[in-house]
């Protein structure tokens, strides 16, 4: 189970997960391509209500990865190379009048950062990482000029995460993180777990992931639900995964928010293929 790195990048491109309290060894690493979206009509509002908005998607293609600089030191890259936002057409049936859609791609924003490994040969390991968000990602894109691929800001977030695995073939995994963001974007606390089961190459897992505005910064708000100042949601997914021979595998998760503000209600869902790099015995 020490090998098993779990493959749940998450959602929005709000962030994601850094394969919790195992570390790389050195030489080893793990390597995942992946597309991930979401689509909505729907959004929570700065109050936690929900309101229909015209539809709204982001789609994302990127890789994933993590290598072993040392037995304790992991490198770890998200390099999302392609994001497309999208405003759906909106038609009025009495009028015949339309208001066109939109759609922007470009780079989206990545991540950067190292983990450290602590207490790696025992039961329950546990790691810190230190991950910088790259505002890579354009704002102000599209004919309207209010789709974005990232949010302009760059942010650091220290990372703790906590894991074991049972011989049963269950494991469970916990995180809590302090990110700090610029340009007066409020910093957020954020926080989840796994629970996973694995047997006979494959994976089950549920995932929990949560981010606690501390509503200290005053940027400008946006309306899109995706690259927001303050938000805030609760976000459970569910993942499955195949392990093929030649250390290659296949992984796909389905999630929805059920409780946020100033982000999006819709599905989220993703699919990607990875490889775990080791070294030949």
């Amino acid at each position: 189970m020490k090998k098993l790195l779990i493959t749940s990048f998450f959602l929005f491109l709000v962030g994601t997960c850094f394969a919790q309290g195992w570390s790389q060894r050195q030489g080893e690493g793990y390597f995942k391509f992946g597309y991930n979206g979401i689509r909505a009509g729907e959004y929570f509002a700065p109050d936690g209500s929900n309101i229909p908005i015209t539809t709204t998607g982001i789609y994302s293609v990127g890789i994933y990865g993590e290598y072993g600089i040392s037995s304790r030191l992991t490198a770890i890259a998200n390099v999302p190379f392609w994001v497309t936002n999208t405003l759906n057409e909106v038609r009025f049936n009495q009028s015949g009048n339309s208001i066109p859609g939109d759609s922007f791609s470009s780079f989206g924003d990545m991540d950067l950062g190292v983990k450290y490994g602590w207490f790696q040969d025992q039961p329950v390991v546990l790691a810190t990482s230190l991950i910088l968000g790259i505002p890579s990602g354009k704002t102000g894109g599209g004919e309207t000029g209010i789709l974005q691929t990232g949010d302009s800001e760059f942010n650091q977030m220290i990372r703790t995460d906590v894991s074991f695995s049972l011989p049963n073939s269950i494991y469970f995994s916990a995180f809590g993180a302090f990110n700090h963001r610029t340009r007066d974007f409020s910093d957020e606390v954020r926080y989840g777990f796994d629970l996973g089961y694995f047997k006979k190459k494959m994976l089950i897992a549920f995932h929990f992931n949560a981010i606690k505005s501390l509503h200290n910064g005053n940027a400008e708000n946006v309306s899109n639900g995706i690259f927001a100042n303050n938000l805030e949601f609760l976000l459970p997914s569910i993942e499955v995964g195949y392990f093929f021979p030649n250390n290659f595998g296949l992984s796909a998760y389905a999630n929805h928010v059920i409780r946020g503000q100033n982000v999006l209600n819709g599905p989220g869902f993703g699919i990607g293929i990875f490889y775990q790099l080791k070294k030949t015995p």
